[in-house]
């Protein structure tokens, strides 16, 4: 009897110890395999968060300062003649111009800017101007065309630019920084300062747009935007827009802007066919440099320009109007500037934005103040405070520099 108890007990065990050791196994299987798809997210996890980083900065050293001068002369540029058109060609370009005028929704202006109800005691939809509408990119070839004044070539012949046929050909600028003293009114008085950095590597760019408002040791907002892509004869080919707003007490917001071959990916993932010349909020500024240095006749009295703009949750485009030359006092002098209003597009909505900007030939065509303004007691004014840094060597490319995840 007593061995029947003692074998018994010894089964129990030795069952007991292969059920054990089973859930060991099945414990250890179960961890591993966590750890293979911990390890797999962790994996997708980074390659997320690197894809929504900020491009690096391309390193460069700034040297020295942009005297004001006369523009260079630059070789005229004679552009393709217009296509042949129907008889009814005035009517069409009529509508093409008025389509350039059509309005866009005020919110999308502001880019990434939350609602007025959202605000601080900070400028912050505002400031969003600063992203979604410094600058006016150039438009196409066919765009300049239109864009002429009336006292323009007929549309049968090809149209010159103004300037020295043997003058040397447009070279892009070595890399430039310019940096504005920021005032403005919301709820009260504000201040701040702001950047523009143009740098170029080969046939790549990178732009760099920095606010900041509030002291610089403790901000209230600041924002980076950010414009990757190459450089042909047209200017500026934009492959990707990033921007990165921090408000004190609010969630850091990311957005980004993809520019493919036949299309655009906006930050809300629509897709928009993408318009020849397209530019993006950050781009807009060289591009208009290139604009107005290769086709000086453009920057005068009465012309007007229109364009094709991807902002992060549209793409339009807009016209401004040149309507007045008049100097500008700096802190390093009087300086000579063409005055740009943008073109009515139809009612005013009371969060709509409007920009206003001055650009001076005496500095290599560069915006030497900017104003966004949503109503008379709400708007921001960049003014330039000091002269523009220039860099004497090339730029130096960082990991991610050229790269678009």
């Amino acid at each position: 009897m007593a061995r029947r108890v003692t074998g018994a007990a010894r089964a129990a065990r030795s069952t007991s110890g292969r059920r054990r050791l089973a859930w060991v196994g099945v414990v250890v299987a179960v961890m591993l395999v966590h750890g293979v798809v911990t390890r797999e997210l962790a994996a997708r996890m980074s390659d997320f968060e690197l894809a929504r980083a900020m491009p690096e900065r391309m390193a460069v050293t700034y040297v020295r300062t942009i005297e004001p001068t006369a523009p260079p002369p630059i070789a005229a540029r004679a552009l393709p003649p217009p296509a042949k058109r129907s008889p009814r060609a005035p009517r069409q370009v009529a509508h093409a111009a008025s389509a350039a005028e059509a309005p866009a929704s005020a919110s999308e202006v502001a880019a990434a800017a939350p609602p007025a109800s959202d605000a601080a005691v900070v400028p912050d939809e505002v400031i969003a101007a600063a992203a979604s509408a410094t600058l006016e990119p150039a438009p196409s070839a066919s765009a300049v065309v239109a864009a002429q004044p009336a006292s323009a070539e007929p549309a049968s012949a090809p149209v010159v630019t103004e300037g020295d046929p043997e003058a040397p050909a447009f070279e892009w600028p070595a890399s430039t920084r310019v940096s504005y003293a920021l005032t403005g009114n919301y709820r009260g008085e504000v201040r701040g300062q702001a950047q523009v950095e143009w740098i170029h590597l080969d046939d790549r760019y990178q732009v760099n747009l920095d606010l900041i408002v509030g002291p610089e040791f403790a901000p209230l907002i600041t924002r980076r935007m950010t414009s990757e892509g190459r450089i042909d004869a047209s200017g500026l080919v934009p492959s990707r827009y990033d921007e990165d707003t921090q408000v004190v007490f609010r969630d850091r917001r990311r957005v980004s802007v993809t520019f493919e071959p036949a299309a655009v990916v906006l930050a809300n993932g629509e897709r928009r066919e993408r318009l020849d010349g397209v530019q993006d909020t950050a781009s807009q500024f060289i591009q208009l440099i290139y604009l107005f240095s290769t086709r000086p006749g453009l920057l005068r009295v009465g012309s007007t320009v229109g364009f094709p703009l991807a902002l992060p949750r549209t793409m339009d485009r807009y016209a401004y109007d040149v309507v007045d030359e008049q100097p500008l006092s700096t802190s390093f002098g009087t300086l000579q500037a063409f005055h740009l209003e943008p073109r009515p597009r139809g009612v005013k909505k009371s969060n709509e934005l409007s920009v206003e900007m001055w650009i001076a030939p005496e500095l290599r065509y560069l915006p030497v103040r900017i104003r966004i303004e949503q109503d008379p007691a709400t708007f921001i004014d960049l003014m330039i405070s000091k002269k523009p840094e220039i860099a004497a060597a090339p730029a130096v490319a960082s990991a991610s520099s050229g790269k678009t995840p």
